[in-house]
């Protein structure tokens, strides 16, 4: 066998070293730098000839720099003569921007999957794309993995009298539609408009959810105004509960005070993204196993879609 090397870069290097860890392998020797300027610097510390390589960098906040710098990651390992170059994207950022939703703007999410390749990556391994279509994106695989799926133990322990699986949004059904399948409950949506970017209005729940338990499923929170306001929506109609899941914890601006003051009871998220600060109400699963098993699987040529 060829042998695989784990590299990370700096996003989340916690998360990068639990996935290493699953994996029973150290991370590989990448030395990554800033010039006095902001610009990234990348010596790779080990020879990586002939190796399947994957590359651990969600593209967060702040999202131009990490993206940066997994295209330079990307790059130097490409000149080391690396066999395959695999980019693990726990976050794939600008992922909310993959279709013209007004005149004359971009379609960023195409444009990062662009770049992407023509750095060199062969392979991508992300989770909860925003939209699923982005995998279309690319012409290389790409390996979108589920997150509600870590969740439904949690709920089953929960050990909840009345829970019903609910989506803040329209577009949301899907992802809620299978977590309640997962869970056998019914399924409740939150009508809401979007006047601007960031900012949201709750209009009306469809469903019943007088004296339930509400679960509320997201991929992203990012300030946390739709989250907040759909539970103290789900209360005002009788709701006895509401706990929110989320994949990616973007968590900006006023998110954690609204998430602290607001009527969402509790928060579970996973790590793809560190979070910036701690709550009482905010737990965390760790998805990095999920990720160092498709890692080990996509390395010995296994199926990746037998663990969903």
């Amino acid at each position: 066998m060829r042998g695989y090397k784990i590299f990370s870069g700096t996003a989340n290097l916690e998360f990068s070293k639990m996935v290493a860890k699953y994996l029973g392998i150290p991370l590989s020797d990448a030395i990554i730098k800033r010039f006095s300027d902001g610009e990234i610097s990348v010596q790779i510390g080990e020879s990586v000839r002939g190796k399947d390589v994957f590359i651990i960098q969600p593209t967060c906040a702040p999202a131009n720099v990490n993206l940066m710098e997994l295209l330079v990651l990307t790059d130097a390992l490409k000149r080391s003569s690396a066999s395959t170059i695999n980019a693990v994207i726990p976050y794939f950022g600008y992922a909310r921007q993959d279709r013209k939703a007004a005149p004359r703007v971009p379609i960023t999410a195409k444009l990062v999957a662009n770049i992407i390749q023509t750095a060199g990556v062969d392979r991508v391994i992300t989770m909860d794309l925003h939209a699923g279509q982005i995998q279309g994106f690319f012409d290389i695989p790409v390996d979108n993995l589920y997150g509600t799926t870590v969740f439904v133990n949690y709920v089953k322990n929960k050990n909840l009298k009345n829970p019903i699986v609910a989506s803040p949004d329209i577009g949301g059904i899907a992802r809620a539609r299978s977590l309640a399948k997962s869970l056998n409950l019914d399924l409740a949506i939150v009508d809401k408009r979007r006047e601007k970017a960031n900012e949201s209005e709750v209009m009306n729940i469809i469903g019943d959810v007088d004296g339930k338990d509400v679960i509320l499923v997201d991929d992203i929170i990012d300030t946390a105004g739709t989250i907040v306001k759909a539970a103290a929506a789900f209360k005002e109609q009788g709701a006895t509960s509401v706990m929110a899941f989320c994949t990616h914890p973007v968590l900006s601006g006023p998110a954690y005070e609204r998430i602290n003051n607001g009527a969402l009871d509790e928060l579970l998220v996973t790590d793809t993204i560190p979070l910036k600060q701690t709550s009482e109400k905010i737990k965390i699963i760790s998805v990095a196993p999920h990720f160092g098993e498709v890692i080990r699987r996509v390395y010995h040529n296994e199926s990746v879609n037998s663990m969903f």
